[in-house]
Parts: C-alpha cells; structure tokens; sequence
C-alpha cells in the first residue's frame, strides 16, 4: 500500500526555520519523483519544489530560491524540504506528492508547474506569523 506521511509543520515567526519530512512507503524514491505542494486560503496549489528519482535533478520556484532545499534520504525513503527565512506569503497547507516521470530536469520542472502526480500526502500546515 502506497502512504506519504508529512510532518514537521507548525507556528514560526518571520525569517524562522522549519523542516518539512515526507516519509514513503510502497514505493522506493529510485522510481518515483517526489514534490512538495502547497495551498494557501483562497488560492490555487502550486508547486514548491521538485526532486527527480535517482539524480534526475531538483526545481525550485522562483520564490523560494535560496530559502528552502529539498533533498531526499533513500535509505529512510524520506524526502525533507528545508524552510529557511519564512514569510507570512509561505503560509499555506503543505502536501508531498509522487510520480513515475522520465528522469530528467524538464520532467522535474514539469511536475512542480503542472502538479499532477499519482500519489499524495494528507497535508501539513505552516502559518508564519509576522
């Protein structure tokens, strides 16, 4: 049976820190891309970051370049998305998601634009206060 847990969000401040855990199972991260969503109140979701299978490469959106990191740890099935310099705009749901796409930097992006995927989390909240 295929799960994405999520955890690690909460309450922070302007410019705190948070880190994001997605942990996998029913699937190993060699076969599956993996992104991080979000959805804040009244808006569309969109796209954070992207993390292709093996080493198909890694998209960030524009606004969040140089603040978050996503990585992955295969050995505990695991992909983080590191949340530094929070804003209140960062404020919204957060969902992991996974897909079988072709390994490369275009599929990657792709993923994150589109937000299509097979598979997803149930969610976890970041509210930054200001």
């Amino acid at each position: 049976q295929v799960q994405l847990v999520e955890s690690g969000g909460g309450l922070v401040q302007l410019g705190g820190s948070l880190r994001l855990s997605c942990t996998i199972s029913g699937f190993t991260l060699d076969d599956y891309a993996v992104g991080w969503f979000r959805q804040a109140p009244g808006k569309e979701r969109e796209g954070v970051s992207c993390i292709g299978k093996s080493d198909g490469g890694t998209y960030l959106r524009d606004s969040v370049k140089g603040r978050f990191t996503i990585s992955k740890d295969t050995a505990k099935n695991t992909v983080y998305l590191q949340m530094n310099d929070l804003r209140p705009e960062d404020t919204a749901v957060y969902y992991c998601a996974a897909d079988q796409i072709p390994k490369s930097f275009a599929a990657v992006r792709a993923m994150c634009d589109v937000g299509g995927a097979d598979y997803w989390g149930q969610g976890t909240q970041v509210t930054v206060s200001s």
